[in-house]
């Protein structure tokens, strides 16, 4: 391969990374299309409205299971974004203009899909002195304004540091600040070049100083080890991390990071464990977990962990229901996973 799908050259990594074969996925990594009621109102909605969610163009497996429960995941700021991880697949380019007007579109679809929680996300713009802080807080006031019912949850990125532009964040009081770590301190910068480990840290203490609910991500077997992870799960919640998601990362592309290992459901149990152990307030932790992944379900189990009630306008949020991509989930339903899967993907 020298050439992207888009005709374009191919960077270094990109073609060394496509020197490794796209690897083939173990028995546990599966999803069953459920459809129920909710989910088949909503898809109508979306359907009838032409709305477009994160949920839908990505192709997410576990949309079935977050629509039933009237959960999804909007991406603002473009479709092209000025950094490159090796693990994500959105486009890096020039972006467009900023769109002022997509808070207000990105409101009515909330409105109009009937959320109960909403997620929103959007690709780095290094190009905006403010690192598009604004049209997050923007979209965040929009939605509330128009839904006084539904949770929102944003998930942004580090601003290059700068305090001012996460102050601009803080101040729409999200129910839950999310950013992502991702992976661990020794392959930071080959996995995420354009961030910084201890700027990750630092933007989640920040936002536990403002008096946010905060959340991170990590991504497993892209060349980490246990000690590691344990050691990054430690970093977080020492910088304040109170809700933390673990999951299997899946290679999008030949261009991608290739995949180290595939990481066994019983591995992300006693992960979840540990991680409860050391404090987190809220775990989700399984192969197709996503940061996004029940994260309504998620806000209101981190809340009841603390000893605090849920907001009356959320309480059906702490509703009891399965979470069906959990690895404690997949082990009850699949049973132990077999030892000769989990062999190095390469």
């Amino acid at each position: 391969m020298s050439t992207a799908p888009e005709g374009r050259r191919l960077l270094r990594i990109e073609a060394k990374n496509a020197e490794t074969p796209i690897e083939h996925k173990p028995s546990w990594i599966r999803t069953t299309a459920k459809t129920g009621p909710e989910y088949k109102a909503m898809k109508k909605r979306v359907s009838g409205a032409s709305l477009h969610t994160v949920c839908q163009e990505a192709n997410c497996p576990n949309l079935f299971e977050c629509w039933e429960d009237r959960e999804a995941t909007f991406l603002i700021g473009g479709d092209q974004c000025t950094r490159r991880c090796d693990f994500c697949n959105i486009a890096t380019g020039k972006p467009e203009a900023l769109d002022r007007d997509e808070p207000r579109r990105v409101a009515e679809s909330v409105r109009e899909m009937g959320l109960r929680y909403a997620t929103v996300t959007g690709v780095a713009r290094d190009d905006l002195p403010d690192g598009a802080s604004w049209l997050y807080a923007e979209t965040c006031r929009q939605i509330r304004e128009l839904n006084p019912g539904t949770g929102v949850e944003l998930l942004v990125d580090d601003f290059r540091g700068d305090g001012e532009a996460a102050e601009v964040v803080f101040e729409a009081r999200p129910d839950v600040f999310a950013h992502n770590i991702e992976t661990v301190p020794r392959i930071f910068k080959k996995i995420r070049p354009a961030f910084r480990y201890d700027r990750s840290l630092e933007m989640i203490s920040r936002a536990r100083a403002a008096g946010l609910v905060t959340k991170s991500n990590l991504i497993l077997g892209m060349g980490e080890d246990r000690d590691e992870i344990l050691g990054a799960m430690r970093d977080l919640h020492d910088a304040g991390c109170d809700i933390l998601t673990i999951t299997q990362y899946l290679r999008p592309s030949p261009m991608h990071h290739p995949i180290d290992r595939w990481v066994k459901p019983e591995e992300f149990v006693e992960l979840s464990e540990a991680a409860y152990e050391m404090g987190f307030a809220g775990v989700m932790a399984g192969p197709l977990v996503r940061s996004s992944y029940r994260a309504g379900r998620l806000f209101a189990r981190a809340l009841a962990a603390r000893g605090e009630e849920l907001p009356e306008h959320l309480s059906s949020l702490g509703e009891d229901v399965s979470t069906n991509q959990e690895a404690s989930s997949l082990l009850k339903k699949y049973g132990a996973s077999k030892d000769s899967e989990v062999a190095p993907a390469r």
